[in-house]
């Protein structure tokens, strides 16, 4: 049974957060978080908000909506005075639930939501397709007869790709069940197979789920290593829940634990200053590699890139894929280190 808002996909880096608002048996109203709505839709938003949450204040409202308090307060006024009977009582609710007909997509509305269910790293890996199966079906009983004879000649005009490594029925289950540990707030034991220390047994406090990149991972805190750490899904090679409960530790979302990260692992902060010229100051210069980068021209061909990173070992890769274009600065550690791994590919061609 839908709740409130539910996110669908969320697309790292843009601000782009897409949702639904279950508002009849099979019907949704699509919108976008960032997107500033004009009055009329902001009105429907809110209807449908207190359809299916409860207890909202203003400025539970407004902070939905993306405006200030006083914008909702105009609005709540502006509601009742469309004889729509709504209260207030430790938050605004309606008095019937009656007066509002289904609301149905029109082609552009039902294309983009396809597009954004069908796009998400849930389907593409295979994890949650058989759920959002089901919720196509859902949203296809709903369409008008227009939008049905629109269908058949209408096509996507955005689409996006997302490559994921993530496999088999086994590792289906493992997410469900890691899933199940954060929701419940329950220690799993995990049988985990890791690049740098080879495959171990441990028990861990799940926290969150992230896709990023290619892969699903979770956080949480690992009591054989004693500290927190990020595990990748298709690594899993066994996990169970136990009936250990533990009590969440403060702070741990991903925009907090990923300060600073090139990817998806961590460290202590280092301030990274590396030389670029050719190829490697092109394709700097034409994108946003890291949310704190600091590029500076120094001629037509050369940059020196600056940026705080929490660990060098992501970057340390992503900088020897520019070759001889890059010239690391500082710190001590990341210039040894792109040498030492220079030296021996090197070694593989002598």
């Amino acid at each position: 049974m839908w709740c409130g808002i539910v996110p669908i996909l969320k697309v790292w880096g843009l601000g782009n957060t897409y949702g639904l608002i279950p508002v009849d048996k099979g019907c949704f109203l699509v919108y976008h978080y960032i997107m500033r709505m004009a009055k009329y839709d902001r009105l429907l938003f809110i209807l449908n908000l207190l359809r299916t949450r409860r207890n909202l204040n203003a400025g539970m409202i407004a902070a939905e909506c993306g405006v200030a308090e006083r914008t909702i307060y105009r609005d709540v006024i502006s509601i009742s005075e469309a004889n729509v009977p709504i209260y207030y009582d430790r938050g605004y609710k309606y008095a019937s639930d009656n007066f509002l007909p289904p609301l149905n997509f029109n082609i552009d509305e039902y294309l983009t939501l396809i597009s954004i269910l069908e796009s998400s790293p849930l389907y593409k890996s295979g994890l949650d397709r058989k759920k959002i199966k089901s919720i196509k079906v859902k949203i296809e009983a709903c369409l008008s007869q227009n939008v049905k004879q629109e269908k058949p000649y209408a096509s996507t005009p955005t689409s996006i790709h997302i490559k994921s490594t993530a496999t088999g029925d086994n590792k289906n289950r493992f997410y469900a069940s890691i899933e199940q540990g954060i929701r419940e707030n329950k220690i799993i034991k995990l049988k985990y197979n890791s690049i740098s220390s080879g495959i171990s047994e441990r028990e861990i406090e799940p926290y969150f789920m992230i896709f990023i990149e290619r892969a699903f991972y979770f956080v949480g805190y690992c009591f054989l290593r004693k500290e927190m750490r990020t595990f990748r899904v298709d690594r899993v090679l066994k996990v169970s829940i136990t009936d250990k409960l533990f009590k969440p530790r403060k702070d741990v979302n991903p925009k907090a634990y990923f300060k600073d990260s090139w990817g998806v692992y961590g460290g202590e902060s280092v301030n990274v200053r590396v030389l670029m010229t050719g190829k490697a100051a092109r394709i700097v210069k034409m994108g946003k590699h890291h949310p704190n980068e600091e590029i500076i021209n120094i001629d037509d061909n050369k940059i020196e890139y600056r940026v705080t990173v929490s660990g060098t070992e992501e970057i340390c890769r992503w900088l020897l894929g520019f070759g001889g274009d890059i010239t690391v600065v500082e710190p001590k550690s990341l210039k040894t280190e792109v040498q030492k791994r220079a030296g021996s590919i090197l070694k593989n061609y002598l």
